[in-house]
């Protein structure tokens, strides 16, 4: 039997940690951004402290532009104010640019399947972010869409979802200070019966180290009594069986809508790691008076200033660098997942 000193096996877990610790520091990492809440009759501050990240792609997580309208004409102009601001175009020159709407460039204000301009609206948003003019989104209602993004042969793929265009009555809320509050177990829908089809096949055949589920609003943080998924809560159910049942490898979801940053976690059974739900908003605007609200899988702080969300590939180590960052650059929060 071989006995080791305290004090030697204390200096072995230091050189040990050492030795991690620079392993990760040298490791490479690639980079994707995305960000939500961008009113373009403010000035975005935040688009050359994205660039200094060197993401590949960009993705917009809803509320692109702010026009609660039925004047198709006004909201074309409004994305074409978006899309043509100097910064924007530097920055979206060497980049992929994927995203959803949310309810204020969707065209109605908590809106849904009743919004009757809904057709048009899509095809102006696919115009905006540069969609080809024959991709499936264009032939097809809502504009849920895929793309894989290969990194030195490796993949992530983004599953970008539409809880807009077929999502049924919300319930307002009564006796309550809360806007909203959950519809009966069961009742109603987010994504409908054809995107629910489209994610199972989306999850279940995919071979990417990541899978990133783009939500414009918030899946996790269920009870603040604002949109979210927790108004559906069988449709939580359903999204966290599915993505157990699909083995889809190192799934978390991107979220907007709030004007706060957050990041959520939640232990889901049956699944190996922690489901993440991080939420970055709002690029031009905040709730900057936020003070607390409850959210049992909160991890860390709420940010409440202008902010983007940056993700970290780490495919060595089989990780993602979850990072809230603000003007400057500034970093305001991280979560590092392992999967």
């Amino acid at each position: 039997m071989i006995f080791i000193r305290p004090k030697f096996t204390y200096q072995l877990a230091v050189i040990i940690s050492l030795i991690t610790l620079s392993s990760y520091s040298q490791t490479k990492t690639y980079s994707i951004a995305f960000g939500s809440c961008d009113n373009q009759r403010l000035k975005n501050e935040l688009w050359k402290s994205i660039d200094e990240n060197h993401p590949v792609a960009w993705i917009w997580g809803g509320d692109d532009v702010y026009s609660d309208t039925e004047d198709m004409n006004e909201l074309r102009e409004n994305y074409a104010i978006q899309k043509n601001d100097s910064d924007y175009l530097q920055f979206i020159a060497n980049k992929q640019i994927l995203g959803t709407w949310d309810d204020h460039d969707y065209g109605l204000n908590d809106g849904g399947e009743e919004y009757p301009y809904k057709r048009e609206s899509q095809q102006l948003l696919l115009d905006f972010l540069g969609t080809a003019k024959d991709a499936p989104e264009r032939f097809r209602d809502g504009v849920y869409n895929s793309r894989v993004i290969n990194f030195d042969g490796n993949k992530v793929k983004i599953i970008v979802l539409d809880s807009r265009f077929f999502r049924t009555a919300v319930t307002k809320a009564l006796n309550s200070k809360k806007r909203l509050q959950p519809n009966p177990y069961g009742q109603g829908t987010i994504l409908g019966e054809a995107q629910w089809k489209w994610l199972e096949e989306e999850l279940s055949t995919s071979d990417a180290q990541f899978n990133v589920i783009v939500s414009s609003i918030q899946l996790l943080s269920d009870k603040h009594g604002f949109e979210c998924w927790g108004n559906f809560p069988h449709e939580i159910d359903k999204l966290e069986k599915l993505i157990v049942a699909s083995k889809a490898k190192g799934t978390f979801i991107v979220s907007g809508d709030r004007h706060i940053a957050t990041f959520s976690s939640k232990k889901v059974t049956n699944l190996n790691y922690p489901l993440v739900d991080f939420t970055s908003s709002g690029l031009t605007h905040v709730y900057s008076s936020f003070s607390s609200e409850e959210n049992p899988h909160l991890v860390g702080n709420v940010v409440s200033e202008k902010n983007f969300g940056l993700l970290q590939f780490d495919f060595t180590n089989n990780r993602v660098i979850m990072q809230i960052r603000g003007l400057e650059n500034k970093l305001l929060g991280e979560h590092i997942q392992q999967y």
